[in-house]
């Protein structure tokens, strides 16, 4: 049996929802797979901040993300509580990023889950405008679950604000 290779599938023209279905060939048959069975048309957002944010020295601290730059299924609050909490269970990638605005600090940032600490990336102190990132894979029921940008600086100061410096960003990679 033939590996199915991607410019064998056809181009798609108009947008795909959860009760559509992909026509895939291979070897003279056709297979149906739903949209929804392959994950695909989930949940994502990307936000960064706009307005620098004072960390403390030594405090782990939300970071507030005023600036979405998309957000597909309306589940970044980018005004209150600066989650996300998608309404479809899944896993998730969620990418978050961080620099410092003045001094060399030790820079840690972090992805929560439901109010604590569940992945954490953490260097030793930098120059001027050194930053971290983390990532994770976090599966989110769908309903009650959501993940949050903390931050945690050696030394208390502002954190930089722009798109390129300080992000949280989230997709989803499979429905549950």
């Amino acid at each position: 049996m033939a590996d199915l290779k991607i410019s064998q599938l056809p181009a798609a023209t108009v947008p795909l929802t959860g009760t559509e279905t992909l026509p895939l060939v291979q070897s003279g048959a056709t297979k149906k797979v739903a949209v929804s069975d392959v994950g695909m048309y989930g949940p994502a957002f990307s936000a960064y901040q706009s307005v620098s944010q004072a960390v403390p020295s030594t405090t782990w601290t939300k970071v507030q993300l005023q600036t979405e730059e998309f957000d597909t299924g309306s589940a970044f609050d980018s005004t209150t509580n600066y989650r996300f909490q998608p309404t479809v269970a899944g896993y998730y990638q969620a990418n978050c990023g961080i620099q410092v605005a003045t001094a060399a600090s030790q820079v840690i940032c972090a992805v929560y889950k439901n109010g604590s600490s569940y992945k954490v990336g953490a260097v030793p102190s930098g120059p001027v405008g050194f930053g971290n990132t983390t990532s994770a894979l976090v599966y989110l029921n769908g309903s009650t679950d959501y993940i949050e940008f903390y931050a945690y600086f050696s030394i208390g100061q502002g954190s930089s604000a722009a798109s390129t410096d300080t992000y949280f960003q989230a997709s989803m990679t499979r429905r549950a």
